[in-house]
């Protein structure tokens, strides 16, 4: 039983990434046993063998780290020190805290991470602020063990199905010199498998390698991006300026030190000249209110069960799912949804009113997702005869 940090190897992320790694490794350590064992009258083969041995050691070291140091979290009923700044940071609902700037809230994690910047499935929990260093590291340092170990994969495929075609064992059994394993088809099997794992790990892995360099070199994760992008574009009064950008070089200061801890508390950050610790957080809690300023009330007029393909609602409905692994809502007949999202067979939106349960308070959990298109229809009090709305009949 998984108890602590170690829940989080229970999924099927780290068990596929694991697989990898001891997989790939394993392979590539045998296939060098036979094209290039490691003997004194050779150093080169001595020391390309102690790399090849090596990479999984720093492999698995930052993935480790990565996966049971965590990401941080923002302590459960947390506030800042003065009462007066709670004004400009969220409630988080769920965690009964408010948000720290740069945190944000994680549904698979349950706990508004500190400096989130995505929930990664391969090491069952959150990319955010005390793992960040060691996340990269592990995307930097499998990569380049997957390209040597890949290197002497394919090396050993072509030196024996060359050798064996061109020169057999029965005409020239000199050249077949007892070697310290045997290789023979299913190692060749084996061997095909473990070259393609191994270069789909070089490009999946180096395209993240990629993309967590621009966030660490910018200093903005994916989220604080989009925020960032959005307040560009909306109307305002005065320019915005991005509060955590300090040069490129501060910026790689704050997540790679020696120590392996980031420099930053997670609740206070250095900021640029002209921004204060709000200046994100304020720019967000504005564009939520135009967010909220821009949803329609729809009513509920059939039920949904909240599952992926509702088979039930429609061909086109299951064919056009949201490309997003965000949730699915289970939803009734006659609640109420504000609706922030649309596409043609789809909406996303807030269960603000659920009209087979008691309660409906402002302090309630809150419920967003997606519903089929064809569940719900706009609002509008005026369409009910007096007294005949569904919330005012609940009222009641």
């Amino acid at each position: 039983m998984c108890v602590g940090p170690m829940w989080r190897l229970c999924h099927w992320g780290p068990f596929v990434t694991l697989f990898l790694i001891l997989y790939i490794t394993t392979l590539s350590v045998y296939c060098d046993l036979v094209y290039w064992p490691p003997t004194f009258d050779s150093y080169g083969s001595i020391v390309n063998f102690t790399i090849l041995s090596s990479w999984i050691f720093f492999i698995l070291f930052n993935y480790f780290n990565a996966v049971f140091r965590g990401p941080g979290f923002v302590p459960l009923g947390w506030k800042p020190e003065k009462d007066e700044d709670c004004q400009y940071l969220q409630y988080c609902h769920s965690c009964k805290s408010y948000k720290s700037p740069r945190s944000h809230h994680c549904r698979h994690c349950k706990r508004c991470v500190i400096k989130m910047d995505h929930h990664c499935p391969w090491i069952n929990t959150c990319c955010g602020h005390l793992n960040h260093s060691s996340f990269t590291y592990f995307l930097f340092f499998a990569p380049l063990g997957c390209m040597h170990g890949a290197a002497v994969l394919i090396l050993t495929v072509y030196h024996q199905v060359y050798k064996t075609l061109h020169y057999p064992r029965h005409r020239y059994p000199h050249l077949y010199k007892p070697t310290l394993v045997q290789y023979d088809v299913i190692h060749l099997i084996l061997t095909f498998l473990a070259i393609g794992f191994a270069i789909g790990v070089v490009m999946a892995v180096g395209f993240l390698l990629f993309i967590q360099m621009k966030v660490i070199i910018k200093n903005e994760t994916g989220i604080e991006a989009w925020i960032k992008a959005k307040a560009v574009y909306r109307k305002r009064e005065d320019e915005f300026i991005y509060p955590y950008h300090l040069g490129w070089r501060e910026n790689m200061r704050q997540v790679f030190t020696w120590s392996g801890k980031p420099k930053s508390d997670g609740i206070i950050w250095p900021v640029a000249d002209g921004c204060n610790q709000y200046t994100l957080t304020i720019e967000q809690l504005k564009q939520k209110e135009e967010k909220r300023l821009r949803a329609i009330e729809y009513i509920v007029i059939g039920d949904y069960s909240g599952s992926w393909f509702p088979m039930t609602k429609g061909f086109c409905t299951c064919i056009h799912l949201p490309f997003t692994d965000e949730p699915r809502i289970k939803i009734n007949e006659d609640d109420i949804i504000l609706v922030t999202r649309w596409k043609k067979y789809w909406l996303y939106g807030e269960l603000v009113f659920e009209a087979n349960k008691e309660g409906n308070s402002e302090n309630k959990k809150c419920v967003r997702g997606w519903f089929p298109s064809r569940c719900a229809i706009q609002y509008n009090v005026a369409d009910y005869p007096e007294g005949k709305s569904p919330v005012n009949k609940k009222d009641k």
